[in-house]
């Protein structure tokens, strides 16, 4: 079945990013002139998606601000002459058919993803987290959906990460079927190193299936009180079998102070504006 819609969770209040956070959500913090929720919204419409869901939270009325129309700026900037901004400002709107769900209290990733389950119905759904970008020449999700076409079971997108690192992330055990393609055997969260079953971390970007939310409505909290997307697919592997890719790509976790800057560089050295006098300037910041 085809894949056309997608959940991007964006409800959290992005303690890492105060003060910046106070007042205007992480997800709207720039990595050089575009929002990072952008470039995860474009990597959706890139790879077929064409109804974006968005769960929100509190004062995060300026994503919806982001990517509906101003008809006020759109008017201005045709008067100054600078069409091809207007014509860049409009595109954000048209990119794709946005939804918002306000999810009513912070029960985790889990819980703001069944939020949707209604909008899903019977379909197949991507799932992308709004602190990862990844710049990769074929979109992540595009190459997750090839592996969800072959098998018809969830996909996991992966990445292999650092033993020392490997208690950041939620880790796969798993057993390779293809190239870059794996099976699923576990799914730990946050394992200690010498714990963990592999150095395979889970990188914020699947497709889930309707078992899936059959799995996160009869959830139960975890110690935090927070219904969790890791359990519901921990109770899938008991049933069916769940796929992992090793995706291609550079992935930056923009939920991280350190990640964010070397996204804005590694985005700001690809700038076709200001490319070449950004990496002079770097030069000199080296020397």
């Amino acid at each position: 079945m085809t894949i056309r819609k997608a959940i991007i969770p964006v409800a959290g209040f992005g303690t890492r990013f105060l003060p910046a956070t106070k007042a205007q959500p992480k997800e709207m913090l720039t990595v050089v002139d575009k929002p990072v929720i952008q470039y995860i919204v474009e990597e959706a419409v890139a790879s077929g998606i064409r109804d974006i869901i968005l769960i929100t939270g509190q004062n995060k009325r300026a994503i919806e601000d982001h990517f509906d129309r101003n008809f006020e700026l759109e008017y201005r900037l045709k008067q100054q002459g600078k069409t091809s901004i207007m014509d860049e400002v409009q595109k954000i709107s048209e990119m794709a058919n946005f939804v918002y769900i306000r999810q009513k209290a912070p029960l985790g990733d889990g819980h703001a993803i069944l939020a949707a389950k209604d909008l899903i119905g019977d379909e197949p759904v991507a799932v992308l987290f709004g602190d990862d970008i990844v710049d990769a020449q074929t979109p992540v999700l595009k190459q997750l959906m090839d592996v969800y076409e072959k098998y018809e079971d969830p996909v996991i997108g992966l990445m292999k990460v650092e033993k020392k690192n490997i208690s950041k992330y939620g880790v796969a055990g798993a057993t390779t079927v293809g190239q870059r393609t794996w099976q699923v055997n576990s799914l730990v969260e946050k394992p200690k190193p010498e714990d963990a079953p592999s150095n395979l971390a889970v990188a914020g970007r699947y497709i889930i299936t309707p078992e899936v939310f059959w799995n996160l409505e009869r959830a139960k909290k975890d110690k935090s009180g927070e219904i969790r997307l890791i359990d519901s697919l921990r109770a899938h592997l008991k049933k069916r079998s769940i796929y992992a890719y090793e995706f291609e790509g550079r992935r930056f976790d923009c939920g991280d102070k350190l990640e964010f800057l070397k996204a804005t560089v590694h985005y700001g050295l690809k700038h076709k504006e200001f490319n070449s006098g950004f990496e002079k300037y770097l030069k000199t910041v080296v020397k």
